[in-house]
């Protein structure tokens, strides 16, 4: 049986170095790219059992390439690495599809026993994909039958979050901490008008879905 391969994201060579031996050491087989680009491009092939994501990626953040593959319908396990380690920052992880959360400095044996618990409950069951498209986080775009959209951040996360859990309604204050993760006060009509904008997008993109309005709920995509 092989050893569970752990895909490394971070951009200093130096902490990428250090992960990759003592991950290797610990039994782990392991792959380092330095960019969110770069995963993006290497998954679903590589088919890890588990990524470390740096958050302060040089083309984008770690949280949005994470939102990415949540609306791919990967559920890949997701250990996030930052710097920051506010209540804050830790909770806009989660929303992101982020299975756990170590701040730097962190010690490498508490690594090793997160991702070995994490390896153990991830499931195999696949998340459905709604139709073709496709998050892109360093371009902050929706592509779809071909076709383009420049999306804001604050839209990206809105409409990843959606993704994430096509054909579920997904409750308004949980798109509002996905779409505003540093804890800003955010009132319904703001939300609403971002919704707004995400259906006209999504209308100008060939094939793509809807949002719905779930009345006393939220929203859902399908």
């Amino acid at each position: 049986m092989l050893a569970p391969l752990v895909m490394i994201v971070e951009d200093d060579a130096a902490l990428r170095s250090v992960l990759t031996r003592g991950l290797g050491e610990e039994g782990f087989r392991c792959e380092a790219v330095a960019t969110g680009g770069e995963l993006l491009a290497r998954m679903p092939d590589a088919r890890p059992d588990a990524l470390v994501v740096d958050v302060g990626l040089p083309d984008c953040d770690g949280r949005d390439v994470c939102q990415a593959l949540r609306a791919r319908g990967d559920t890949t396990p997701v250990i996030f690495l930052t710097a920051r380690d506010a209540l804050v920052d830790r909770l806009a992880g989660f929303d992101a599809g982020g299975d756990d959360y170590l701040a730097k400095p962190f010690s490498l044996d508490e690594l090793v026993a997160r991702l070995r618990a994490l390896v153990r409950r991830a499931g195999t069951a696949p998340v459905a994909r709604v139709g073709e498209l496709e998050l892109d986080p360093a371009a902050h775009a929706l592509r779809c039958g071909g076709v383009q959209q420049r999306l804001t951040p604050t839209e990206f996360r809105i409409l990843a979050a959606l993704l994430a859990r096509p054909g579920e309604a997904v409750r308004r204050r949980e798109l509002v901490r996905a779409g505003w993760p540093h804890g800003a006060i955010v009132n319904d009509n703001t939300l609403d008008a971002y919704i707004a904008r995400l259906r006209r997008k999504l209308r100008g993109l060939p094939g793509a879905p809807g949002l719905e309005t779930v009345h006393g709920v939220g929203y859902t995509i399908r």
